[in-house]
């Protein structure tokens, strides 16, 4: 499993170097935010749409914003560094293999998100729900979603919402999550480590009587977040665009023991948390 590469694609290389990777051999689950940041989005994507089959790439938020970006639905901030994707020969098929990437997977005993999974789900839910929002995204009109993704609102998970909320909802979750309430409302606006939660919220992973207790849970995305030291949960996003590391966990065995693979990125853009 390896955190987010964010368009570093030559620390993606030292790393699959430094673990030895063999496509005919090894199997890669990456967990999201492949592009932006970082200046090599296009050579990070060809080189993982050349490794499928061997190779898992979950969508991250950066991910979904290139695809809304891509189709006018978002303005490119100032800065992304998408444009090599945006203006690549190969765009439309760079683009029509990112958005049939899953957005969760249970594999070998590890539930993968890229950010996190709201106290109310199970690891079936959790998987039903990514499955839902998979199947509008490689439908034909998987763009009109798009215009309805951003948005905090509604905040919070409710069996009954439908169409566009019950999907935002979904996405949030899955991309964004960071700090939420007992009840699962979810806070976006404190990006920091665990210890800086607003009151009446805490991080994802701490909420008394979550459904995924207990069940492993490999994440990205929160590269402020700070040490975390518990057998259930293996945070990989280790701020590698913003001159940290990209870090890799391989999976030893059914128990759940991994051994941590990092290389130094090069980057040297000032620090970020998004």
């Amino acid at each position: 499993m390896i955190g987010d590469v964010q368009g570093c694609d030559d620390a993606l290389g030292r790393l699959l170097d430094e673990i030895g990777f063999s496509p005919s051999r090894d199997t890669l689950y990456l967990l999201g935010d492949l592009v932006n940041r970082g200046p090599g989005s296009l050579a990070v994507m060809r080189r993982l749409m050349a490794l499928e089959g061997s190779t898992h790439c979950l969508l991250g938020n950066h991910d979904l914003h290139l695809l809304a970006v891509a189709h006018g639905v978002r303005k490119p901030h100032r800065s992304d560094t998408v444009g090599d994707v945006l203006h690549a020969p190969d765009r439309d098929a760079l683009l029509d293999w990112l958005r049939a990437r899953p957005m969760a997977l249970f594999e070998h005993g590890w539930l993968m998100v890229h950010a996190g999974v709201l106290p109310q789900w199970d690891v079936a839910q959790t998987l039903a729900l990514a499955q839902e929002l998979q199947s509008v995204l490689r439908s034909p009109d998987w763009a009109v979603f798009l215009k309805d993704m951003y948005g905090n609102r509604p905040d919070r998970w409710s069996d009954a919402l439908q169409g566009p909320e019950r999907l935002r909802v979904i996405v949030n979750a899955l991309t964004r999550l960071r700090f939420c309430t007992a009840q699962g409302v979810m806070e976006f606006d404190t990006k920091d480590s665990a210890d800086s939660a607003p009151a009446g919220f805490m991080p994802w992973f701490d909420v008394p009587g979550r459904r995924t207790a207990g069940v492993p849970v490999a994440f990205g995305h929160w590269s402020t977040l700070g040490t975390v030291r518990r057998d259930d949960l293996l945070p990989l996003d280790t701020g590698c665009v913003w001159g940290g590391c990209l870090t890799a966990a391989r999976m030893l065995d059914a128990a759940g023991r991994v051994e941590r693979i990092a290389v130094r990125c090069a980057q040297a853009r000032k620090p970020g948390k998004d």
